[in-house]
């Protein structure tokens, strides 16, 4: 017996474990559905709208670098030319004899500082490479330039720009030189240098945001203007560059002090000058970054959000899932229980029938007995007999009125109403508990505080179910030791008022609003939650009011209020 009671408890622990794995399964796989049909797409969007504006806002960013860079070439590139041009124009304007006069280069020299500006001086270098006239500040006459790269430049190319150096004037400056030739095979070089304060000049006329640093190297490396990042003019430059192109080039590196940077660059033609414009990256992206993270910020408080939803919906909707699995599976419950008590009550009739007939047998024989004994005077113990045919009549009476009344329960198929006693009608309920009650020592009191009977028009099967209902929770509501007080009385409006009084264990007030309510029971363990709920479907259809007051570890007092002639409404 142990056994098998150990096997149903693991049988039942399992069937209701299921259903809490498949629900829990049912949850995680509709949150992550859910989730995944709604988060995918913003992430996708998130994702495209984030490379999307970041190429945007970085186009923004290089273009107006680029643009500044290519425009302050150009301007670059028309001074040095235009200072070529100037030089080239006084080769093909002036004999050699001419340029090697004096006082004309003095001319020539004041007339290019008055129109032009930015020379510093002014010298003519025969083929040999000495300076044959000079014209500045400095004491140049007579210096030999042979050996110089520059000299052997441009007798070859024609044209030489140097980068800026110091020389023998002790100062920044670059120079300027052409070939020029003559009828009698010889070449003289015109030079002219011009300060690097010009180039400064140039640089520093440009409107640059303050994390912005424009200058200009050499291609071997040196600074040919300041730097505010960098250092002064000749010293080294510490990135390197690419090799020539003819294009405005930008490219993101890191400077010597390892910060992210973007380099705009570009070489200045016919010159060894590279323009260089360097932005802090960091700088520059500072509202790319404050934008980047409001989009994360959008994209990860949108997902908390979806998520927050999608676990309260899927929470929700497998809760409604699982309260109506619960509630068809009691009702399924209930529809067998139902079948099975109308299987027990027509086993119980038919049981009422079979008792009945033998039941008539023994009081017939017993009244044979009697009519035999009383036409025999001289029967010995006769008194004794009688007795004992009078307890039979009792016993068969009573067993009589029992099957009676367990037809009359057990056999309801169409209301019937009819005048009940209801005196007579409460002490025969009484009857169907009262071995119950005297089992557990609880005393069940009737009383009528108006001492007169009392009459009802209704149906004797539904009060009987009323009645039996509410009094069966009384005594399961005491568990010993008890009272039953059942009281009624006339109320106006051709009412009676039936007051039902237990000293049981109480009702929560919690549950209180909700004893009347389908499938609602406190009895975990046996409780359908359906005795309430039917007793209160036919007070309502008797045309009656039921309610209820209640005080835990006191007791509870249950109130119905009948009509004295019932029109029962709805269906039974």
């Amino acid at each position: 017996m142990k056994l098998f009671i150990k096997k149903s408890e693991n049988k039942q622990n399992s069937y209701n474990s299921k259903p809490e794995r498949n629900y829990g399964k049912l949850l995680r796989v509709s949150i992550l559905l859910i989730s995944f049909v709604a988060i995918t797409p913003l992430i996708i969007l998130t994702l495209i709208n984030y490379f999307q504006y970041r190429k945007t806002y970085e186009a923004d960013i290089i273009y107006p670098l680029t643009r500044q860079t290519s425009n302050l070439k150009n301007n670059l590139e028309s001074f040095i030319q235009e200072r070529i041009s100037v030089l080239k124009y006084i080769s093909q304007s002036y004999t050699a004899d001419e340029l090697a006069n004096a006082k004309k280069l003095s001319q020539i020299y004041h007339s290019l500082r008055n129109s032009f500006g930015g020379f510093v001086d002014i010298g003519i270098i025969d083929k040999d490479g000495i300076q044959i006239n000079y014209v500045g500040p400095y004491e140049l006459l007579g210096k030999n330039y042979k050996t110089q790269k520059w000299f052997n430049n441009v007798i070859f190319n024609g044209i030489d720009v140097s980068e800026v150096f110091m020389g023998f004037r002790g100062f920044p400056h670059f120079t300027i030189s052409v070939l020029k030739t003559t009828n009698t095979d010889k070449h003289y070089v015109i030079r002219a240098s011009i300060s690097s304060e010009i180039l400064n000049e140039k640089i520093g006329s440009q409107e640059i945001p303050s994390y912005t640093d424009l200058f200009i190297v050499s291609r071997n490396g040196f600074l040919q203007t300041d730097s505010k990042l960098y250092g002064k003019s000749l010293d080294k430059f510490p990135l390197k560059l690419s090799l020539f192109s003819k294009r405005t080039d930008i490219l993101q590196t890191f400077d010597n002090h390892n910060r992210t940077i973007l380099l705009s660059y570009a070489f200045v033609s016919n010159t060894p000058f590279i323009l260089v414009e360097i932005a802090s990256a960091e700088s520059l992206m500072s509202n790319w970054s404050k934008n980047r993270n409001q989009l994360l910020l959008f994209l990860i408080v949108s997902i908390v959000l979806i998520i927050l939803v999608v676990v309260w919906g899927s929470n929700r909707f497998i809760r409604v899932i699982k309260e109506n699995d619960i509630r068809a599976a009691r009702m399924m419950h209930e529809i067998e229980y139902t079948n099975k008590m109308a299987s027990i009550g027509r086993l119980a009739a038919g049981v009422s029938h079979e008792i009945n007939n033998p039941l008539a047998i023994i009081n017939e024989n017993a009244g044979m007995i009697q009519d035999i004994l009383q036409t025999n005077e001289e029967f010995p113990a006769k008194d004794k007999i009688f007795r004992c045919i009078n307890s039979i009549y009792k016993s068969v009476s009573r067993c009589s009125k029992i099957t009676h009344q367990l037809l009359g329960f057990a056999k309801r198929m169409e209301p019937k109403l009819e005048e009940i006693n209801l005196n007579e009608f409460i002490v025969e309920v009484v009857s169907f508990v009262h071995r119950e009650a005297y089992l557990n020592n609880i005393v069940i009191n009737v009383k009528n505080p108006q001492y007169g009977t009392i009459t009802l028009v209704s149906d004797r099967g539904l009060l009987q179910q009323i009645f039996i209902n509410i009094l069966n929770n009384a005594l399961e509501a005491i568990s010993e030791s008890g009272r039953i007080d059942i009281s009624y009385s006339n109320i106006e409006n051709d009412c009676v008022e039936i007051k039902i009084a237990d000293s049981g264990k109480g009702i929560p007030e919690k549950d209180l609003p909700h004893i009347f309510e389908p499938f609602y029971t406190t009895k975990k363990e046996y409780g359908t939650g359906l005795g309430l709920s039917i007793t209160y479907g036919i007070v309502k259809k008797l045309g009656g009011e039921i309610s209820v007051e209640s005080i835990e570890n006191v007791g509870t007092t249950f109130t119905i209020v009948l009509p004295k002639v019932s029109n029962i409404t709805g269906e039974l």
